[in-house]
């Protein structure tokens, strides 16, 4: 939701960017009317479309890995039960909109009072509310409120102009703003297109009017005559000080050309670059990395060429595990590199970019990585080098030392970023696709739900216990597939347990369609 608030935001940015820029200097009224009206719609919209042939095929699964989980028995003891954290985000917001909500009401109030206790006037066309000791004069829909002092050319030119205003409707934008600023009470973007269609509708009313008057006579009173306003958003306001400088200067201005009219083409550009965007774009959510924090140890990088620096043992492993060897790759037709950080030299690329042999070595590679439990530490990734040849990248994340460094205990698991889900699985409580919110959630259910006396009862050795997690959730939001590895059985028979305890959720979404999303969660028990 927080990424869609934001996007909407910055679309109306670029709306307005292009209005003030290029189009609000043109006497093109109605035009720019409909621009303003239309436009902050579309921000709405547009975050929502995905053009299908930009994108790439919907996945009926997505797999992501999350932080690992730590417990110590002995300290979850002492511990008084882990409280849910309010979720202050939903509670300011609806705070929010009730404020603005009541304000509105106010305001709506105050006018009809001000037609309840004041003279009104029926005429054919409109209602005249006379407001007595006062020049005010401004509109609201067909009722136009008038200062008693308002007398003779001026009432009948005033009454002219908010003529316009009821005839052209201009009631409904500022209503239609008025809600949006409820809602988006918070978007100071809201407040500028209101403005900017105030200022717009006062052209109109200006315009139609020395159409039948003389413009000498009405610019003099624009420049002469001082009214009082009415501190109401959303009604139309003869005279607000802020605006007569440009009323004055757009009724001095010569009609644009229509030829300037191809301006309003710009808008082609920019939905398309938007749509574009929206399309193709991946978020990138570095917070919510897989890396462990932590580490003790400094891997050192196995290059092109076959040399090797520190940390001989793990080197050493992963050579055997992967039929490599001290001499580098002459036989192969791609390069290795492996380290704590991805190489800084080389372009990344995807499977698309490889020959027929390159793909069948790198998917055979990728079976003995995945076999051999290695993915659990590492992610790989693909280079295009300067000589044009191609690297296999595997970039490495420990949280342990050399000793306990054992890649034969652990299952296979595929790292997906959460970036690759549009919305991903909603714990409750949570706001919708918070992940952070997420992976706290369950960090605290685990915490706070785990037998802390099992490793005594079950007399496990000192030393930290290492277990991998699977489930799934799928598209009805319902936990499935649990599978735990672990080294006794009664953990594993715990951990089952914790899992099936954890709630129905709201399904994560790709490209609007729900998937299932299979979750792989490493835990460590120290054991003291």
């Amino acid at each position: 939701m927080i990424n869609y608030i934001v996007q909407v935001m910055l679309f109306q940015a670029l709306f307005l960017f292009v209005y003030d820029a290029f189009l609000k200097k043109e006497t093109f009224f109605t035009k720019n009317r409909w621009y303003l009206l239309l436009t902050p719609l579309a921000s709405f919209v547009i975050p929502l479309i995905r053009i299908p042939s930009l994108q790439k095929s919907i996945p009926t699964e997505i797999s992501i890995l999350l932080p690992e989980i730590v417990l110590s028995p002995q300290k979850a003891i002492e511990q008084t039960p882990i409280q849910d954290s309010i979720a202050y985000g939903p509670v300011i917001f609806w705070i929010g909109l009730a404020l603005f909500f009541i304000l509105f009401l106010a305001k709506i109030s105050k006018l009809i009072l001000l037609i309840r206790q004041n003279k009104v006037i029926t005429n054919k066309t409109y209602k005249l509310v006379v407001l007595p000791n006062s020049k005010k004069a401004f509109s609201f829909f067909n009722y136009i409120f008038l200062g008693e002092n308002v007398t003779g050319k001026d009432k009948e030119k005033i009454i002219l102009h908010e003529l316009v205003h009821s005839s052209e409707k201009h009631s409904l934008d500022l209503l239609f703003f008025e809600i949006l600023k409820i809602v988006m009470w918070f978007n100071p973007l809201i407040y500028v297109y209101q403005k900017r269609i105030s200022i717009v509708h006062e052209y109109i009313s200006d315009d139609k009017v020395v159409k039948s008057s003389s413009k000498k006579d009405y610019l003099n009173k624009l420049i002469n005559e001082l009214f009082d306003v009415e501190d109401i958003s959303f009604v139309n306001q003869f005279f607000v000080s802020s605006f007569i400088k440009k009323r004055i200067k757009m009724l001095s201005k010569k009609r644009s050309k229509q030829v300037m009219q191809l301006k309003y083409l710009l808008l082609i550009p920019v939905l398309i670059s938007m749509l574009f965007y929206m399309s193709c774009s991946n978020e990138l959510d570095s917070s919510l990395n897989s890396n462990n924090v932590g580490a003790k140890q400094s891997i050192t990088y196995y290059n092109a060429n076959g040399k090797t620096n520190t940390k001989q043992k793990l080197l050493e492993v992963y050579r055997k595990r992967t039929n490599d060897n001290e001499q580098g790759f002459p036989d192969t037709f791609m390069d290795r590199y492996t380290d704590r950080v991805k190489p800084t030299y080389g372009t990344k690329i995807s499977e698309k970019e490889l020959t027929d042999e390159e793909l069948t070595e790198y998917k055979e590679f990728l079976s003995n990585h995945n076999y051999n439990g290695f993915a659990f530490w590492s992610k790989v990734e693909l280079y295009k080098l300067e000589n044009q040849r191609k690297m296999i990248a595997v970039i490495w994340d420990f949280s342990m030392d050399d000793a306990q460094f054992d890649p034969g205990n652990v299952e296979p698991a595929e790292e997906v970023s959460f970036a690759k889900l549009n919305k991903v699985p909603t714990f409750p409580g949570c706001e919708d696709n918070d992940k952070k919110c997420f992976v706290k959630k369950i960090q605290q259910h685990f915490a706070k739900n785990f037998d802390t006396d099992l490793p005594n009862k079950l007399k496990l050795s000192s030393g930290p216990k290492r277990l991998i997690i699977n489930f799934k959730i799928d598209t009805s939001g319902n936990v499935v597939d649990i599978n735990v590895k672990a080294p006794v059985r009664k953990l594993e028979e715990e951990v089952i347990r914790l899992v099936k305890m954890l709630p129905k959720m709201t399904p994560g979404e790709k490209e609007g369609k729900k998937v299932k999303v299979k979750f792989t969660l490493p835990m460590r028990i120290d054991v003291k």
